[in-house]
């Protein structure tokens, strides 16, 4: 059976750089920061102090205040995020069959905000004072069945669930639904909304976090020689997928097209990659291989770079092992959390929809506070610039706790 092709037509983020797409992407071209002290609430006492919290979201605009308080805010990022990129595809849904159009947005961790709370209360007040509203508030798969039940999609409708590979196994399983013809459109992304006392402390008690404090802006510097750990964030990013045809008979603009899919398992350690990055360098072959194309295609590289020392060296080895290192040497590398800091299971929502900015575009963001390089790093990573360049076909690297590893393949649209 003949494979439908597949194309990306809207994009919707809530961000530490904001939830309006046209500045998001203008701040990324920057090298802006979204990375600051935290305001949300007291972290004096934890090692690291500092996150990507998201700015310029009204929640009001989005839902009405009384549906808020049934939501975790990971919910509300979320019905932020698809309402955004409904809106900049253009989806008319009185105009389509709601039975060909489905859903799927994974968060890593989900309500964590709303168990932190409401085990305050079952402490301080007793059991019978907890919300009625904490399960359903709390189960990640709650977000893309909240998206649905506003927006009326009754197609396929679940969340995947592989830490910070979370994102990207959402949209892979959407193409995949489309590119089958069982269904025409389909929401796909993450969103994560981690950045509470608990979640930090226990990332924190991992000495996974940069604790580079007084200088929140430059704590993420994937690649670079004085990296000491990634940078919590929070957010959405959810991206429409359309059937070509579908797309072009409604006169939908079209960002990219995605092309290929892969996703392998280390099958090595809890939280460590494999040395050599052997897992993720399957699962870039694997995307290639979907998308009918090789290492010589590729001309970007979005890696997950999250500015720890295993994970750097590492996908540096993949990608030389998977595009071949005379190659891997020729292309451009660039980590988007160096700007959005690590939105875990939303991280790979957020870079899908930057590859596709890119690939419309033809401007390949910056790693940014990369002022040292570290020899056991030593591709072309974009430093702290943005570069203006046709770009034919892009990866889009994601690499989760568990040793769970998602490839995207992009290419320009023609």
């Amino acid at each position: 059976m003949s494979r439908r092709r597949v194309v990306i037509t809207g994009i919707g983020i809530v961000s530490p750089l904001g939830s309006d797409l046209d500045q998001f992407w203008e701040r990324v071209k920057e090298g802006k920061s979204g990375i600051r002290r935290i305001q949300g609430f007291d972290a004096s006492q934890l090692p690291s102090q500092i996150a990507g919290e998201v700015a310029e979201f009204d929640l009001d605009a989005f839902i009405p205040k009384k549906e808020q308080r049934r939501m975790d805010p990971f919910s509300h990022y979320a019905m932020g995020a698809a309402q955004l990129t409904v809106n900049d595809a253009g989806l008319d849904m009185s105009k389509e069959d709601p039975t060909r159009i489905g859903v799927i947005v994974g968060s890593g961790i989900g309500g964590l905000q709303t168990l932190e709370e409401q085990h305050a209360i079952l402490m301080t007040k007793g059991p019978t004072r907890c919300s009625p509203f904490m399960i359903p508030g709390m189960i990640s798969n709650i977000a893309p069945g909240l998206i649905a039940i506003k927006h009326g999609m009754k197609g396929p409708n679940y969340s995947v669930i592989s830490a910070c590979a979370t994102g990207v196994h959402c949209v892979g399983d959407a193409m995949r639904f489309v590119r089958t013809g069982e269904a025409d459109v389909m929401l796909a992304g993450g969103t994560e909304a981690a950045v509470c006392p608990l979640g930090m402390a226990g990332f924190c008690s991992m000495k996974a976090l940069s604790i580079r404090n007084d200088e929140p802006e430059r704590a993420s510097r994937p690649f670079e020689a004085d990296r000491t750990g990634f940078v919590m964030s929070e957010g959405a990013a959810i991206v429409v997928l359309e059937e070509l045809e579908h797309a072009t008979k409604r006169g939908a603009k079209i960002y990219c097209e995605l092309a290929g899919f892969g996703a392998t398992c280390d099958a090595f350690h809890m939280t460590a990659p494999a040395e050599g990055g052997e897992g993720a360098a399957r699962a870039m072959n694997m995307a290639m291989s979907d998308a009918s194309l090789t290492g010589a295609d590729i001309d970007y590289v979005n890696a997950h770079g999250t500015s720890t020392k295993l994970n750097d060296k590492n996908e540096t080895a993949a990608i030389k092992a998977a595009l071949g290192e005379d190659r891997a040497r020729e292309i451009m590398v660039s980590s988007s959390k160096s700007m959005t800091g690590h939105l875990l299971g939303a991280a790979g929502g957020i870079e899908t929809a930057i590859c596709a900015l890119t690939l419309k575009n033809n401007i390949v963001t910056p790693t940014i506070n990369y002022e040292t390089p570290d020899p056991e790093c030593d591709l072309d990573y974009v430093p702290n610039t943005a570069r203006e360049t046709k770009i034919r076909a892009c990866l889009n690297n994601s690499l989760g706790f568990g040793g769970h590893n998602a490839v995207l393949c992009l290419k320009s649209f023609e």
